[in-house]
């Protein structure tokens, strides 16, 4: 059963949200007017009611202040809240209704999300609360939040799980087993098939590992699609980053599982798009590996031959993920792509300009796309900062013994791994670098410890207004 649901229950915990503090006046009767009167006007919203004890909880939503964007995240943040509290009192349902239902149902059951596959005893890990009831929410936004929860929390699960029980093959088959459940079609490149299409970015990677490469092309084309030419979604899909022979320090490998964060949020909006229903034609493709010091690793100073011919200098072997991410965005040109959008957490530069609380964002596409995904980004709060992508950013990877080499120095690096990007591509081009709020050490509201799911909930809304 579904956590989120679009019916009615008589015994759950009941929630009431509205921008309008009247209007729970005249839910809740008159008897709730003095403690409304506690509140500020401009920051109470909503109520918690336990029936049998007659015990309140506070929502408090922003009310009259900023966009309107803000009072649906902080309507999300309160359902986060809600969330903890349900938990903590063991509460196993609840029911939300008023204006703001669907944004606390939301973050509600995000903020309910917990990793518990590996646990020995699963059942006894995951949480209380496991039923949110929205009877009075339409079948749109219902649908909507629905689908965007759990593709979120899918992609959370592919992040969250270890090397060890999910490298490059068992992603792809993952992501297959998806597409069979959900209504996209998947097909999957294995070694043999990679090394005929000579990808030597994804293969040199690959050169340390005993595991093999996989590469994924999922696809989702509905007979009524609005869009002559594919939307395309290339996610990064390194397993596993050890750095290779430049390696990490330990420390900095602890959460190295997520750096398939922008493979997680592509398959994840795959199925949003297909359970949904949209009528957009989506591809998404995910080059996937492990990074790893062993067997025939390439060295810093190796020169490769990418899918595309060109041939680049590896300077730095913890520079990874854009090698694999470039033949894709070649693989792509085949499909003679409306626009590409690629996700990855790809630098240590991106997180260190803006942290965790946004996506790093360039390229070249026109600026109405970047209007419509910086909308899409303020809607579900996975807000951009979109960074300048000048020409002169690509002096900086000219290398003296090849084509260019796969970093431009200690400057910009955020910058010039995009720019190293651009040059394997010949279409409007998008890109996400997912570095900073991907994979997160403390729970920040409705998003959890540990993997975020970032990248779905942006990607789902804008393909969502395309169709």
């Amino acid at each position: 059963m579904s956590l989120i649901q679009n019916t009615a229950s008589s015994d759950a915990v009941k929630a009431f949200a509205s921008s309008d503090i009247q209007a729970i006046i005249d839910h809740f009767g008159t008897d709730s007017a003095a403690y409304i009167n506690h509140a500020s006007e401009n920051s109470f919203s909503g109520w918690i009611q336990i029936p049998s004890s007659g015990r309140y909880h506070l929502a408090r939503i922003l009310k009259n202040k900023g966009e309107n964007y803000e009072h649906v995240e902080a309507a999300r943040r309160a359902g986060a809240a809600l969330a903890g509290w349900l938990n903590a009192h063991h509460e196993a349902a609840v029911q939300i209704e008023g204006e703001f239902a669907a944004a606390i149902a939301e973050g509600c059951a995000l903020r309910n999300y917990k990793f518990t596959e590996l646990f020995s005893d699963s059942e006894k890990k995951k949480n209380k609360l496991v039923s949110i009831f929205l009877p009075s929410c339409t079948k749109e936004d219902f649908e909507e939040v629905s689908v965007r929860v759990e593709a979120t929390c899918i992609a959370r699960d592919l992040v969250n799980t270890p090397v060890l029980q999910l490298n490059a093959e068992k992603l792809a088959y993952t992501a297959k087993q998806l597409g069979e459940e959900c209504g996209f079609h998947v097909e999957i490149f294995n070694k043999k098939k990679i090394e005929s299409l000579k990808m030597g970015g994804l293969l040199g990677v690959n050169k340390g590992s005993i595991d093999p490469p996989t590469f994924s092309i999922m696809e989702y084309k509905p007979d009524n699609a609005r869009n002559k030419k594919p939307i395309i979604l290339v996610g990064k899909g390194v397993v596993y980053d050890t750095g290779g022979l430049s390696l990490k320090p330990s420390t900095a490998m602890d959460t190295m599982k997520s750096d398939m964060g922008g493979a997680a949020a592509v398959i994840g909006t795959m199925v949003a798009v297909s359970k949904a229903k949209l009528d957009v034609h989506v591809i998404g493709l995910v080059p996937a590996t492990d990074n790893r010091p062993g067997l025939n690793a390439i060295t810093p100073g190796d020169v490769i031959t990418m899918y595309d011919g060109t041939t680049v200098e590896v300077m730095n072997t913890d520079a990874e993920g854009r090698l694999i991410l470039a033949d894709a965005l070649h693989y792509a040109k085949k499909f003679n792509p409306k626009l590409v959008i690629d996700l990855a957490t790809l630098t240590g530069a991106a997180a260190r300009a803006i942290g965790t609380q946004g996506i790093v964002a360039m390229g070249t596409a026109e600026k109405k796309v970047f209007d419509h995904l910086s909308d899409s980004g303020k809607s579900v709060y996975e807000r951009l900062a979109i960074f300048p992508f000048w020409k002169e950013y690509s002096d900086m990877l000219k290398s003296d013994i090849a084509d260019m080499k796969n970093i431009g120095g200690p400057e910009a690096g955020a910058i010039t791994a995009g720019k190293f990007l651009e040059h394997f591509t010949d279409y409007p081009y998008v890109h996400f670098d997912i570095a900073g709020p991907a994979f997160l050490s403390a729970a920040d509201g409705y998003r959890t410890k540990g993997a975020t799911g970032v990248g779905v909930r942006i990607l789902f809304d804008y393909l969502k207004n395309k169709a």
